[in-house]
This record gives structure tokens, C-alpha cells and sequence, in this order.
């Protein structure tokens, strides 16, 4: 029977447009710049390639929906439900039609649905622990709990290796004892029934013990994807084949083979010890994997594990976080921490915002303030009210994004992968070829030797080492970043950070503070201060844009009553439109006004004094004439002049891109030491000279906050959002800087310096430690010292190789940036 597989599109809207899932832009499918890409059997469209890279790279990132977490329905949506019989629910009230027993509200359940990932391959995702098909190392939960519950991987291997260490011992102690002078032991016990000893010791050892390894090495050779599992199998395998055949067919063997009582050395101890140090290596391992997630757990034990919620008596009742519904009235005493998202409706206090932010000092919280869940209040007592709950609030997605980051690849990793697709196969044949020089020109007995060097080749050359270099470094400098404020979306901006020779930067919000003041107003046509004031305001009401809250505010510190407005329009690049009390308003920058078909030539000399101050002038026209123009002021952020220097000498070449006016924002750019202003650009124009400087072989980011920057942060080799900004910015960017100011670009820079020069130390010493360990187990150093390495050594030595990788790569988790 054959199945046909339907190309699920991405949902358009009506009039046949598609949004790209990265940077959020509208764009026409057939027209699409970035072309496509599957995802899950559904086809998304991109307005550029650099934001296809961008999804390719993390598509979990963009298109996985926030899992929802459910909280108690009002009454009004409740279901009631038997509590004898669970199937019978209805929507009201009432007695049970099969027992007669008064229904009970349903009492919601979280979802429980975990996926699983490989730590090495992300793009391995199952639904139910198990192993990778590629690698074969065990898949991890992809959302990490504050659960103290360990691993059930690292159960079973903690139970394995201690079991399988109780057997080996005297295994290893029987397999050493002719070393003893006079091998007392060898004349007590006969040879046969050493072996046959032996035998019983290590088969549970092996077939147990080493179960795991085997079943792992089948699924290489099955899912042609040949791995470090391929070659401990094989290893431990054929020494310990070789020794039943040994044990149970001494026959079959040369006399060059069998001692004068008619028994075969076998090599039951090097198959046990070898398994037992492996599941060492993977215990350790799993240990020390565990610890790349502290970041995420520290990040979840943020959260307060109830709220005090005001009732609708006035009381205050204790209730768990997962029972807070939007729109709840909840009391934060005095140094608990802020339950969820929301604003303070009563009270006001210092919270200690650091978790998001980084910044140790605390902010003033009053009436109308935002306030972040996770957050510890200070001295003062806060009511709020609930704005995000759950998995909504801007804790739990900085959890989620920080999560997806630590799963994504770099580019880097790419290196690692070539090398290991051809590793396996090189090794077996090298091992193949030990085997085959041993047994023709090696000393006698040859079949030993032959078959213990190539077992220390099969063993010793895993490329465990190799594939956890990258993946455990950015799992821990990422979660380090979160640490510190600086959220990063993915592996493929960590490792570009560190190229980055030329930074663009906007004004509104980037440099400047993004809360602009209103500090003159200009009039024409007749029209008074006051008037000015009213109709500008009246027009900005409907706007989100940062100057639009300086004149609202303006507005109503000068107690002036706004105008009801209609057919409000926001035009990008230019300003805002409406309809108050019967006249068409305009109110935006000298384009706006060209195409109102109003002459702003009467105010020139004045505004451009302003603008000379640094002052943002925009313009109103009433019905197409002039009426006048406010000019706003926006303070250049404390940090900033300290965090340019630094940037510049850092090597930077920093270039302010502004919407605003040349003479504003040059004054912006003269105040700060600043050489290159483009001003007056549309966020078209903003991704244009982003593509021009790429053109020009530079490595650029883009910080920005505002949704005019999303289409240049999305350009970007590296966009840089400040978590001060809006959503879109936000989701558009591969960096968020909690804090919102230019010295977190100095953090991510100085985070990705570390953790790439942390990745080439782990791909270097994994890389040595393979050219100089394969050829040592082969026999390389025998011709000249007569030194042979053992199977047992070389395992400890592949073990020990994963181990120094994890723990080289968590010491970033000590870095300061």
C-alpha cells in the first residue's frame, strides 16, 4: 500500500502572505528571498537567507509552541466529574446518573509529555528515554526540572559498574597472579579450572554488565552510523570469544598456544576490566553531563513555590504558583520574591532584579511598574497585579531559550563530525592491519599478541572525546551567559561573536535610555503651545513608540485632556496619522510632512538649534498645514560612554544607524566619541547596509530594541536585542541582553572568546589524544622499548579522555564576564 505525504504550508493569512517565523515579517511565498525550509512536514518561508540560516540552525527555537501550563478555570468553564466513575463529566453541577454521588470540579493536570535528546545530535528526538541511533549515548530529558531524582541512566550504570567492579576484581587479581614469584596460585589450582573460574566470573561481567554496550554497538553497525560503542563491542567481544573458544575447545588451538597441561591463556580479565572501566567512564560521564544543567536549575529555583493572593473578602490566602490566574491580586512581603509577571497596583519598594538583569543594584518599584517573577522584593510591601502566569512569564522563557540554545550546534561542531564519520571505519582497519602484522611478523606467540594490540586499538580510539568537546562547552558557556544576563539563542551567534569586527548600533534605546522627555514646543498656523501639546498626544495614545510615551506623558503632567481619535495609522519610518475632532493630524518627521503636503520651512532655524542640542524634533500638521513640532530629548544611558571605549578598544568599528535626524543623532554620536552616524533610515534601508558591510567581508552585529531593528538584528551575522525593547526585537535577535545596555555586548563578547577557546582546547587534546593513543595501542613504541600497551590501560586511558573533556568544559562555568 503506498502512503502519500502531504506538504504541509505555512498558515497564510488572508491575503496569501506568510509570516517568516524569525524575524516575523510579511512576506509573499512565491517571492521569497531566503526560499524554504521542512520542518516537522511543514514548508516555512523566509524574507532573507540569513534568516533561514537562522532557523535551520534552532528551528525548535522559532516554531515550538510555549507549552502552556494549566491553571483553574473560572467557574464558568469548569468541568464536574464523578469521583467514583471519572468518565461521567458535564459542565455543571449535579449528581452522578450512575452513583448517585455529587460531581466534583476537575481538578486540571499539568502535562507530563517529556521529550528526549541526544546531547551530541539534538536533532535526536524521542519521546521516551533510550539511545541515540547515531552515537549511541543515552538521550536526556529536554526540559530540566528542579527534581532531585538522578538519571535512571546513571541508576542502571551506577548499578552496573558496582556489580560488575565486584567480579572484575578477582578476576583482574587472578589474571596477574603469575606475576607473583613462584606462581603459588597457578600450583594450587590447575590451569583448567582457572580458566573455567574465570569464566564464571566474567560472563556477567560482560554479558551483563556490558549489556548496554552491545546492544549500542548492534544499532551502529544496523543504522550504518559506526560509533565509540561500535569499537568497545567489538573490542571486549572478540577477547572475550576468544577465550570461551579457549576454555571450551582447547583443542582447536596450536600447541604454540596451549601451556604443557593442554590450557589456552585466555583473556577473561582484560574483556572484564575493560567493560568495568567503561562503565566507569560512562558513570562519570553522565555525572559530570548532569552539571552542564546547574544553570537552568538555578534559573528554575528562582521561582517561589506559592503566592499570597488577595481574595475577593480582602484576605490573603497561600496558594501554589500553578493556581495564579492572569488578573489576580497578589501581596509580596517584604523580601519574598515576586510570584509572577506583573504590575504593582499598591505600594512601593526596591526589588532586587539581578536574576534578569546582572545588575546588583536594586530598582525602585512604584504604582504602574513592571515587575519580573523571580524577583526578590526589598524593604517595602508590593500588591500587584498577575500579567504573565506559568510558562508565560519572562522567567520561564528565559529557562526555555536557554535550554534550546544549549541543544543547538555551532558551526564548529561541523569539523568534529567529518572527523568522526570517517574515525570509526579508519580505526577498524587500523586495527584490522595491527592484527594482521602481529599475527604474520609479530613475536611468538603471534595470535595473542596480535589480538591484544588490536583490542587496544578498537579500545582505546574512541571518539566519545571528540563528540562532546563542542556540545558540553556550549552547553555551559550558555548557561553561564543566562548567569550573567546575557541570553543566547543559539550555538551559531556564541561562536560568531567572537568574529565580530564591526558593531551597528541604533540610537532610541541602544544608546540612549529609550525613555525620551518632552523639552520644548515649537508653534505655527495660529495654533498655541497647549493646542500643540493636545493634538500630538491625542495622535500618540494609539503609538507604542518610546517618544510617543514622552508626549503622552508631557500631556498629562501639564493636565492637558487628550482628544478622542479615529483611523489611527502608523507608518514605519515616519511617524503616526489620525482623525481628532473632525481634522486629519499628522505627526512625524519631515517625510511624514512631505507627504501630508506640509511646509515646515517657517520653523527651520529653530529646529535646527534643537537638533544641534540632541534634541528629536517632530512635527504636527493639522489638515495638511503646519501647527507646530515638540522636541523630545532621550539621555544617553549612564553605561554607554564607558561600554563604547571599551568596545573601541576592543577592536570595533561602531556605526550608529538611526531613523532620527543627522543633527540629532550626530550630536548623540559627538557626545559619545562616535565617527559614523547614518541617520533618517527606514528598517529597509537598516538590512540594506547590513548586507552592504557583510558584502564588504565584515563580521557585523546589530543591536537594537525597537521593532524597526528586527528586519536588520535578523540581517545580522549576530543581532543583539536589549531585553529593555519589544517582543519583536527580542525574537528577531540571537542575543538578548537582560539588562538592556551596551556592556553586555562586552559580556557576550568576552563569553564567546572563552568558550571557543575553550572547544579548540577540548577538539585539540581529543584530537591528540587519538594521534598518539592509536598508534601506542597498535604497537608503535614495541620496536624500541619493547612497551605494549594493555587493553585495561588503554580503556582507562579512553574513559579518562571523555571525563577530562566534560570537566574542562565546566570550569566555565567559573567564568566572570
Amino acid at each position: 500500500m503506498q502512503h502519500q505525504h502531504e506538504d504541509k504550508k505555512a498558515p497564510a493569512s488572508v491575503d496569501g502572505n506568510v509570516t517568516d517565523p524569525v524575524c516575523g515579517m510579511s512576506i509573499v511565498p512565491a517571492s521569497a528571498k531566503g526560499g524554504s525550509a521542512q520542518y516537522e512536514g511543514k514548508t516555512f518561508y523566509f524574507c532573507n537567507p540569513r534568516c533561514r540560516e537562522k532557523f535551520v540552525a534552532a528551528p525548535l527555537t522559532y516554531v515550538s509552541p510555549t507549552p502552556k501550563v494549566a491553571v483553574p478555570t473560572s467557574p464558568k468553564g469548569t468541568m464536574f466529574i464523578c469521583p467514583m466513575d471519572p468518565e461521567v463529566r458535564q459542565d455543571h453541577p449535579g449528581s452522578c446518573p450512575k452513583c448517585g454521588m455529587a460531581l466534583e470540579p476537575e481538578v486540571p493536570q499539568l502535562a507530563t509529555k517529556t521529550d528526549y535528546v541526544c546531547p551530541m545530535h539534538p536533532e535526536v528526538v524521542r519521546d521516551a528515554p533510550g539511545s541515540c541511533p547515531i552515537c549511541g549515548m543515552a538521550l536526556e530529558p529536554r526540559t530540566v526540572t528542579l527534581s532531585d531524582a538522578d538519571n535512571p541512566e546513571l541508576v542502571d550504570m551506577r548499578r552496573r559498574f558496582w556489580i560488575s567492579a565486584a567480579l572484575a576484581l578477582p578476576l583482574f587479581l587472578i589474571g596477574m597472579s603469575d606475576l607473583i614469584p613462584g606462581a603459588p596460585l597457578q600450583h594450587a589450582v590447575s590451569p583448567v579450572v582457572l580458566n573455567w573460574l574465570q569464566l564464571a566470573l566474567a560472563t556477567p561481567v560482560v554479558l551483563w554488565g556490558g549489556w548496554p554496550f552491545f546492544v549500542r554497538g548492534y544499532a551502529s553497525i544496523k543504522n550504518r552510523s559506526l560509533n565509540m560503542f561500535t569499537l568497545v563491542a567489538m573490542g571486549t567481544g572478540v577477547a572475550f570469544v576468544y577465550s570461551i573458544a579457549g576454555t571450551l575447545f582447547p583443542s582447536w588451538f596450536p600447541a604454540s598456544l596451549r601451556t604443557h597441561t593442554g590450557a589456552v591463556g585466555v583473556y577473561y580479565e582484560a574483556a572484564a576490566v575493560i567493560t568495568t572501566l567503561v562503565l566507569l567512564g560512562q558513570l562519570l560521564e553522565l555525572r559530570a553531563r548532569s552539571q552542564t544543567s546547574g544553570a537552568i536549575k538555578s534559573l528554575l529555583g528562582l521561582a517561589p513555590k506559592t503566592a499570597l493572593r488577595i481574595s475577593s473578602t480582602g484576605g490573603d490566602e497561600e496558594v501554589a504558583l500553578d493556581q495564579v490566574q492572569v488578573g489576580d491580586k497578589l501581596r509580596v512581603r517584604p523580601g519574598e520574591k515576586v510570584p509572577v509577571d506583573g504590575l504593582v497596583n499598591e505600594g512601593r519598594s526596591a526589588v532586587d532584579e539581578s536574576m534578569v538583569t546582572g545588575e546588583p543594584l536594586p530598582v525602585q518599584k512604584n504604582t504602574g511598574d513592571k515587575v519580573t517573577g523571580g524577583t526578590v522584593n526589598g524593604t517595602g510591601s508590593l500588591v500587584i497585579s498577575a500579567q504573565k502566569v506559568g510558562n508565560e512569564t519572562m522567567l520561564a522563557q528565559i529557562v526555555k531559550m536557554v535550554s534550546e540554545a544549549q541543544r543547538s550546534r555551532a558551526p564548529i561542531q561541523k569539523l568534529a563530525d567529518r572527523v568522526s564519520s570517517y574515525f570509526v571505519p579508519v580505526v577498524i582497519l587500523i586495527a584490522a592491519a595491527t592484527f594482521a602484522v602481529w599475527f604474520f611478523f609479530g613475536p611468538t606467540p603471534r595470535l595473542p599478541h596480535a589480538l591484544v594490540n588490536a583490542v587496544a586499538v578498537l579500545i582505546i580510539a574512541c571518539p566519545c572525546a571528540l563528540g562532546l568537546a563542542t556540545p558540553m562547552s556550549i552547553m555551559v558557556g550558555v548557561g553561564a551567559g543566562a548567569q550573567a544576563g546575557t541570553l543566547i539563542k543559539n550555538a551559531q551567534a556564541l561562536e560568531m561573536m567572537e568574529k565580530v569586527d564591526t558593531l551597528v548600533v541604533d540610537k532610541t534605546g541602544t544608546l540612549t535610555q529609550g525613555k525620551p522627555k518632552l523639552v520644548g514646543v515649537l508653534t505655527a498656523g495660529g495654533w498655541n503651545e497647549e493646542q500643540v501639546v493636545q493634538f500630538a498626544a491625542s495622535v500618540e495614545t494609539g503609538s507604542e513608540h518610546p517618544l510617543a510615551s514622552a508626549i503622552v506623558g508631557a500631556a498629562k503632567e501639564r493636565k492637558i485632556d487628550v482628544l478622542p481619535t479615529t483611523d489611527f495609522q502608523s507608518v514605519t519610518g515616519q511617524g503616526v496619522l489620525a482623525s481628532a475632532q473632525g481634522k486629519r493630524v499628522h505627526l512625524g518627521n519631515a517625510a511624514m510632512m512631505k507627504s501630508a503636503g506640509a511646509d515646515t520651512t517657517a520653523l527651520d532655524a529653530e529646529i535646527d538649534q534643537r537638533r544641534a542640542q540632541g534634541e528629536t524634533v517632530i512635527f504636527l500638521a493639522i489638515d495638511g498645514a503646519l501647527a507646530g513640532a515638540v522636541s523630545v530629548a532621550d539621555p544617553i544611558k549612564d553605561s554607554t560612554p564607558a561600554a563604547v571605549a571599551s568596545l573601541k578598544a576592543a577592536g570595533l568599528s561602531i556605526i550608529v544607524l538611526t531613523g532620527d535626524n543627522p543633527v540629532t543623532a550626530q550630536a548623540v554620536a559627538n557626545k559619545l566619541g562616535l565617527d559614523k552616524v547614518i541617520a533618517e533610515v527606514t528598517p529597509e534601508q537598516k538590512r540594506a547596509l547590513i548586507l552592504k558591510l557583510k558584502g564588504e567581508g565584515r563580521k557585523v552585529a546589530m543591536a537594537g530594541d525597537g521593532v524597526n531593528d528586527a528586519p536588520a538584528l535578523a540581517e545580522a551575522d549576530v543581532g543583539i536585542a536589549m531585553g529593555t525593547g519589544t517582543d519583536v526585537a527580542i525574537q528577531s535577535a540571537d542575543i538578548t541582553l537582560m539588562r538592556g545596555d551596551l556592556s553586555g555586548i562586552l559580556k557576550a563578547r568576552r563569553l564567546s572568546q572563552r568558550t571557543m577557546s575553550n572547544i579548540r582546547q577540548n577538539l585539540f587534546f581529543a584530537f591528540l589524544y587519538n594521534v598518539l593513543g592509536v598508534p601506542i595501542a597498535a604497537g608503535a613504541l614495541y620496536p624500541f622499548f619493547g612497551l605494549l600497551l594493555s587493553p585495561m590501560l588503554a580503556s582507562a586511558a579512553m574513559s579518562f579522555s571523555s571525563v577530562s573533556v566534560i570537566a574542562n568544559a565546566l570550569r566555565l562555568r567559573n567564568v566572570k564576564v
